[in-house]
């Protein structure tokens, strides 16, 4: 700015005064804005006193243990028992054949095949006994025991049920059952009382399918 004047001299001399005002005052302003900050980042030290920031400490993590696994073969053999389980309602009646003996085939099992059960030509390999069991304790054994003579490829048993000499009446209470239960067994193809050197009416052999 040139002066042309006194008056313009004076003028610009007050404008350059009036700059250096507003700059120390902006000074001034800026400092007192600092002290304030520090303060407040201070104060907490100052009430608390001197402190030490913590140490991280090492940490372990803890891995979740996996759920337990889930037995897929025992669940699989309970169902094959829930599938195989027998019933004392079950009437096999109807599906013996009528003769001498009271024998059965499943159908498609030739008449052929309880004639040579009853000559005997099969070596029986196993057998169980149910005498002095009660109705459910012997339907139980039963099953747990042709299940597992099939598992182990046996094809001829015997199963001794009693002429039932013992029970009240005289009457064989469980050979009926037993009957019925073998028929509902899959793994039973036919049974035919057993000769009288094998136990004769009480007792079946029974052929079971190849495993």
């Amino acid at each position: 700015m040139k002066a042309k004047s006194l008056q313009d001299l004076h003028a610009i001399r007050q404008h350059v005064a009036d700059g250096h005002e507003r700059a120390r005052r902006e000074e001034t302003l800026r400092r007192e804005t600092e002290r304030k900050a520090e303060a407040e980042r201070n104060l907490f030290t100052r009430a608390a006193g001197k402190v030490e920031p913590l140490r991280h400490a090492k940490r372990v993590h803890h891995v979740p243990e996996p759920p337990a696994p889930i037995a897929v073969q025992r669940q699989l053999d309970d169902l094959a028992v829930l599938r195989e389980s027998i019933s004392d309602e079950f009437d096999a009646s109807t599906l013996l054949d009528v003769d001498d003996a009271m024998s059965f085939r499943r159908p498609g099992i030739g008449a052929d095949v309880t004639r040579r059960l009853r000559r005997g030509e099969w070596t029986i390999q196993s057998e169980i006994d149910l005498h002095g069991l009660r109705s459910d304790e012997a339907r139980e054994a039963l099953a747990g025991f042709v299940r597992e003579a099939n598992k182990q490829g046996l094809r001829c048993v015997r199963v001794v049920h009693g002429k039932g000499l013992g029970s009240p009446g005289k009457t064989p209470v469980l050979k009926g059952k037993v009957h019925s239960w073998l028929v509902q067994k899959n793994a039973v193809l036919a049974f035919v009382q057993a000769r009288a050197d094998e136990g004769g009416a009480g007792a079946l052999v029974v052929l079971l399918k190849a495993s």
